[in-house]
C-alpha cells in the first residue's frame, strides 16, 4: 500500500512538473512574439493566455479580443472599403464592431517536450454576423526536426503585413494593396514549412514556406475553378545587432483564374498608346488568366524599450487579374446583374507600404506614420486613363497617408486615434477627374485577454 501511495505521489508530482513546463512554454511563446503573425502558434490574440485545461503532454487555452470603433468620413457615402467598409449613401459617421475574435488553441507535446501537433479554431463576430476565421491543424515532424505541415483554413505566407495579426498592428487596417491582392488574408490549402528546430542548427533563423491554396480565400464561398495559388516565401527571423534588429523576406505567388469565355482583355499598344485590348479566341476557354506576384519586405527596429523606433517596408509588383471595374481578386466567378458571365482583365501592377512607429518614452504611447500606394495599372497614368481606351476606375492609382496616436491604458485595453488621407490620381474617368473627398478618421479601442 505504501508503495502504491509513493507511486501516486510521484505521478502527481510529475504531472505538476509537466503542467508548469507547458504553462511556461505557453507564456514564453506569447511573450516572444512582439508582433505575432496569423499563422504562428498563439497568434491573432494578445500576449496573455488563459491555460484552462492541461494533461500530461497537451494543453488547451482560450484567448480573444474585441475592437469597437467610431469613424467619421469626409463626405456622405464615402467609398471606404479599405478603411473597414463603405459608408451608407447618406452617412458620414458610424459606430462599428470591427472585429470580435474568440480563439481556442490546443497543443500536444512529445515525451521530450517538443511540439507535435497544434490545432486552432477562431471565430469572428460583429454586428454583421459570425464567421470562422481560422480552422487549421499543424503537424511537426520530429525525426529530423525540420518540417511542419499546416492544413485547413489558415493565413497565406506572403510578405509581412498580410501575416501580421490585427490585434498587434498599429494602423487600424492593412494597406490597400494587401487587401486587393489577397482579400481576407486566409485561404483553404496546405503549407509546408522548412525550418531547423534543434538548438544549434546553423540555419535555424531561415524559414522556407511553400503553400498551395484555392485562391479565392474567404472572399468567396468555395473554389470555383481548377487553378490553384502556389506561394513561396523565404524569410529570415529577427536578427539582433548591437543597437537594432532586422528581419525580412522575399515572396512570390504563382496562380491564376480559368477563363470561361472566349474573350479576355489585356493592355496593348495602339498607335503608340496603351489601351485595354480585347482578345477573342475560342482557345481562351479554360486557359489561365495569370496572377503573378513578386515581393520583398524588411523590418528594422531599435533594441531600446523606451523611445523605440520601428520601420517596416514592403514592395510588390507583377500581374493581377480582375474585372473591367475592379482589380480585386474575385471571390467567385464574376457575373453581371443578370448572372451572365463576365470576362477577365489582366493588368500590370505595383504597390508598396512604409510604416514607421515611434515609442514615446513609455511603451504605453506610440506615434504611427504610414504611407502606402497601389497602382493597379502601371502602363498608364493620370490623364492617359480614359474610358475611350477601355479603362475604368479599376485602373486608377491611390496613395494613402496615415498618421495616428496609440495608447495602452493597461495590459488588456488600448486605443488608437488614426487619420487616413486618401489621394487618387486625376484621370478622364467619370468621378475620378479630381481627388475624391474620402478621408477617414478612426477611433478604435481594443479589449483583449
Amino acid at each position: 500500500m505504501q508503495k502504491i501511495d509513493n507511486m501516486n505521489r510521484h505521478s502527481t508530482g510529475y504531472k505538476k512538473v509537466n503542467f508548469l513546463i507547458i504553462a511556461f512554454f505557453l507564456l514564453f511563446s506569447s511573450i516572444s512574439y512582439a508582433q505575432r503573425t496569423i499563422n504562428d502558434v498563439m497568434d491573432s490574440t494578445t500576449v496573455n493566455h488563459l491555460l484552462i485545461i492541461s494533461k500530461k503532454y497537451g494543453s488547451l487555452s482560450f484567448s480573444g479580443y474585441l475592437q469597437p470603433q467610431f469613424q467619421m468620413a469626409q463626405s456622405n457615402g464615402t467609398q471606404a472599403e479599405y478603411q473597414g467598409g463603405n459608408f451608407g449613401e447618406f452617412t458620414n459617421n458610424r459606430f462599428r464592431l470591427r472585429r470580435g475574435r474568440l480563439r481556442a488553441d490546443y497543443m500536444l507535446l512529445t515525451d521530450d517536450g517538443a511540439p507535435s501537433t497544434y490545432f486552432v479554431l477562431q471565430f469572428d463576430g460583429t454586428e454583421q454576423g459570425v464567421a470562422v476565421r481560422d480552422f487549421w491543424g499543424r503537424y511537426y515532424e520530429n525525426k529530423w526536426k525540420i518540417l511542419a505541415v499546416t492544413l485547413g483554413l489558415s493565413g497565406r505566407p506572403f510578405g509581412n503585413e498580410l501575416q501580421l495579426s490585427s490585434s498587434v498592428r498599429e494602423a487600424p487596417e492593412r494597406g490597400r494593396m494587401s487587401q486587393i491582392l489577397m482579400k481576407t488574408e486566409r485561404d483553404l490549402g496546405v503549407t509546408f514549412t522548412l525550418n531547423p528546430r534543434w538548438k544549434d542548427a546553423t540555419l535555424k533563423n531561415i524559414v522556407l514556406d511553400f503553400g498551395i491554396y484555392n485562391g479565392q480565400g474567404l472572399a468567396g464561398p468555395a473554389e470555383f475553378d481548377n487553378s490553384k495559388d502556389f506561394i513561396f516565401r523565404l524569410s529570415h527571423k529577427t536578427y539582433a545587432f548591437n543597437n537594432f534588429t532586422i528581419a525580412g523576406g522575399i515572396s512570390t505567388l504563382q496562380g491564376g483564374l480559368n477563363h470561361r469565355l472566349p474573350v479576355s482583355y489585356k493592355m496593348d499598344k495602339i498607335n503608340n498608346q496603351w489601351n485595354m485590348v480585347k482578345d477573342s479566341s475560342a482557345a481562351t476557354i479554360n486557359k489561365v488568366a495569370p496572377r503573378r506576384y513578386y515581393g520583398a519586405d524588411i523590418q528594422l527596429a531599435t533594441k531600446t524599450k523606451s523611445w523605440k523606433s520601428e520601420l517596416r517596408a514592403e514592395v510588390v509588383s507583377g500581374l493581377q487579374t480582375g474585372t473591367s471595374t475592379n482589380s480585386t481578386t474575385p471571390g467567385s466567378y464574376p457575373v453581371d446583374n443578370k448572372s451572365i458571365a463576365l470576362p477577365y482583365y489582366t493588368r500590370t501592377f505595383n504597390g508598396a507600404y512604409l510604416t514607421f512607429v515611434q515609442t514615446l518614452n513609455s511603451t504605453d504611447n506610440q506615434i504611427i506614420l504610414k504611407y502606402d500606394w497601389y497602382d493597379p495599372n502601371s502602363k498608364v497614368k493620370g490623364m492617359d486613363i480614359s474610358s475611350a481606351k477601355g479603362l475604368s476606375p479599376a485602373d486608377v492609382r491611390f496613395d494613402t497617408f496615415g498618421f495616428g496616436f496609440l495608447h495602452h491604458f493597461n495590459t488588456h485595453f488600448k486605443a488608437v486615434l488614426y487619420y487616413d488621407i486618401i489621394r487618387n490620381e486625376a484621370t478622364q474617368i467619370q468621378d475620378y477627374t479630381a481627388d475624391r473627398k474620402d478621408n477617414v478618421l478612426t477611433l478604435r479601442t481594443q479589449f483583449y485577454f
